[in-house]
């Protein structure tokens, strides 16, 4: 039986068009869970909307929709989007699901039950674009210190999830769980600014707005968002419903992806939330960064918001989930600016990649008569040597994967390509040629070119589908063997493999001034 992988995404709020921050967070979690189907593993992917709350209503309102009929067009955009760029998810989940809005009820049921939800009245500020409340010790400047938007003071009865008696055990479960949070740093914020201070209780539900789940016990109150959002996570998998298979099987998830503008949320109340109904902890939340502009956030006001469609279409899917991947630091914000897109464009995908695969067939054609044989071992030091390399890289790129160190990952792949690169200089195959007595080693030079591109396919396939089936094709790899991860550590088994007669190439190099220019004049505002 396959080792499963449970991986999740934050469910996006549907208040407005998605931009490239929120299809990074979904090309990263689509990546690693394709990254871990290629090991072997029994994937499972989760991803949706968080379609419940008062800034909907207002949206809606503006736009002249009911409340459904506007998450009915988003959702519907959503998944628009992931079929574009090619998102293999298993579920797509909406919090205005009967499934989960029953759920959600039996789950609020437990903790009325379990004495951990009380009613009282909230007096605090209030952040409607984030919904969620503030003690005015947590403002920053006297604005939200989530997203920096301006507060108000509100005061409702309303019910709370009683933190403060599980926040000894949640202390607890850190220090016997170091690396539950990562990067750490995000671990630091939250202790910090939320937890060494003292838990607040958490404020679960509204009564000026009725778009929401409502309370089992209470109908005038409506779940406040949090509560309702999080446990997605599980009543997507059948958790307190009828049929529980998928939940016995796949939690407790591997990963849950977040934004780092969300991980009090994930790193407080979540914990909390499992812990009080007994079930177990998700192994890792990642928190990822920002991508952001030279002058800020993205923001349509500014007019600096880029969306995937404006790259997708004029550059192609997997040029735009290359970039989105590479540039972004692990645990750092990082600047979107048109140059460094082209650049990288013409750069790692048109001169490193694509030259490589259009040198290495038009070779093998040229040589070999478009075909190579078979391996006839390492016949000297530059084979040696790309093939160590080729071990040494596979090796760290697993490392990098398995630490959720994407762009890292594709450094190491892209190192294997340089290196590949350079064995055709070292090993000049035109000089070979006209030696008939290196006839011999020019058959070993063109295999090990094929070779490493073979290799390289099978790295990339995570990030760049399109491109790695690409090169198989263009290489003349047919065999299913030869393009499965169990086969990347041999270098015997290519044999009577033949190559296109003309290489088409796979990116092409674009005029730096013409496209950076292109690129700013589609943002949007």
């Amino acid at each position: 039986m396959s080792k499963t992988f449970y991986i999740t995404t934050p469910i996006y709020y549907p208040s407005g068009k998605f931009h490239i921050g929120t299809a990074y967070c979904e090309v990263l979690t689509d990546s690693i869970k394709k990254y871990k189907k290629l090991r072997g593993f029994d994937t499972f992917m989760l991803t949706g909307l968080d379609e419940h709350g008062q800034k909907i209503e207002t949206v809606a309102k503006k736009n002249g929709l009911s409340n459904q009929e506007h998450v009915d067009n988003m959702a519907q955009e959503a998944k628009k989007l992931w079929k574009l760029m090619d998102i293999d998810y298993d579920y797509f989940i909406r919090t205005t699901d009967e499934k989960h809005c029953k759920a959600v009820e039996k789950i609020v049921t437990k903790f009325l039950e379990n004495g951990d939800i009380y009613k009282g009245v909230y007096e605090d500020w209030y952040c409607m674009p984030c919904e969620n409340y503030f003690t005015s010790t947590q403002l920053i400047d006297g604005k939200c210190p989530d997203c920096g938007r301006e507060v108000q003071k509100m005061k409702e009865e309303a019910y709370f999830f009683n933190m403060k008696k599980y926040e000894s055990w949640l202390k607890d479960f850190y220090n016997k769980n170091p690396n539950f949070i990562v990067p750490e740093s995000r671990k630091n914020e939250i202790f910090k600014n939320f937890i060494d201070p003292g838990l607040e209780d958490l404020c679960i539900s509204r009564s000026t707005f009725d778009w929401g789940i409502p309370m089992p016990n209470d109908k005038k109150h409506v779940l406040y968002v949090w509560l309702d959002a999080l446990t997605n996570y599980i009543t997507a998998l059948g958790y307190m419903s009828d049929d529980e298979t998928l939940f016995n099987k796949y939690w407790p998830a591997d990963l849950q992806i977040v934004g780092k503008e969300i991980i009090r949320f994930h790193g407080i109340y979540w914990p909390i939330f499992l812990h009080a109904l007994g079930l177990e902890q998700p192994k890792k939340i990642y928190a990822h960064s920002w991508i952001v502009m030279k002058d800020g956030k993205m923001s349509k006001s500014v007019g600096n918001v880029i969306y995937p469609e404006t790259l997708i279409s004029r550059y192609s899917l997997d040029a735009t989930k290359y970039y989105l991947l590479r540039f972004m630091n692990y645990s750092q914000d990082s600047i979107f600016t048109p140059e460094d897109f082209v650049q990288r464009y013409n750069f790692d995908l048109c001169n490193d990649l694509s030259n490589l695969l259009n040198r290495t067939i038009a070779m093998v054609n040229k040589y070999l008569n478009g075909t190579i044989v078979e391996y006839i071992g390492s016949l000297n030091e530059f084979d040696k040597s790309l093939e160590e390399c080729s071990s040494i890289q596979i090796k760290k790129f697993v490392e990098k994967m398995e630490n959720i160190e994407v762009s890292d990952a594709l450094k190491e792949i892209w190192v294997l390509i340089s290196r590949t690169n350079k064995y055709i200089d070292e090993t000049q195959p035109w000089i070979l040629a006209k030696d008939e007595s290196k006839k011999e080693e020019l058959a070993s030079t063109m295999y090990h070119l094929v070779e490493s591109l073979r290799k390289i396919a099978i790295l990339i396939y995570p990030f760049m589908k399109n491109t790695s089936e690409n090169m198989f094709n263009q290489l003349g790899i047919e065999d299913e063997s030869l393009k499965c991860w169990d086969s990347i550590n041999d270098y015997t088994l290519l044999k009577n493999i033949t190559v296109v007669k003309k290489g088409i190439p796979i990116f092409m190099r674009l005029d730096m001034d013409k496209e950076v220019q292109y690129i700013k004049d589609n943002m949007k505002c």
